[in-house]
């Protein structure tokens, strides 16, 4: 069932991925629709749960070359995986444990996907200046996640 989305980028999302069933592609093509569209960004891309390794794992992105492997509950990203919850970080160098993946990140927003009560990895993207991200960038993410979660 598809939900109703009022964000222009959530609905370019379905329609890029909608008759998509492989998750890598929906995701690459998600991370490429930020990176595009989002200004004054420098990361966008996905890490995903490797229940083997107990971690997050690169996935999809676009950007630099970044770290590929994330303890849960570790930087940014391994805390919003583990307390399940949004992370807006206005300025990253005074978050306790930031992973820096890329020196001239400055800000950072990571959003937990979780799908039916399973944990699947997060959304990360960072950008090169000081708060970055709104409470209308969150409310915006959170909703492209919603509609992501539908099709991966």
């Amino acid at each position: 069932m598809q939900r109703e989305t009022k964000h222009l980028l959530s609905k370019q999302l379905r329609a890029i991925i909608e008759d998509e069933p492989n998750r890598i592609a929906n995701l690459s093509n998600a991370s490429a629709l930020l990176f595009e569209e989002l200004k004054d960004i420098n990361w966008a891309g996905f890490y995903l749960w490797d229940q083997t390794d107990e971690e997050l794992i690169l996935g999809p992105f676009q950007g630099k070359v970044a770290c590929i492997r994330i303890e849960n509950g570790k930087g940014v990203c391994g805390t919003a995986f583990k307390t399940e919850e949004t992370i807006v970080v206005p300025d990253v160098h005074e978050f306790p444990g930031h992973i820096a993946c890329d020196a001239a990140s400055e800000s950072e927003i990571v959003i937990p996907l979780i799908k039916d009560g399973e944990k699947i990895g997060v959304l990360d993207i960072d950008a090169p200046i000081k708060n970055r991200f709104s409470d209308d960038d969150k409310e915006r993410l959170e909703e492209f996640v919603d509609v992501l979660l539908q099709y991966i």
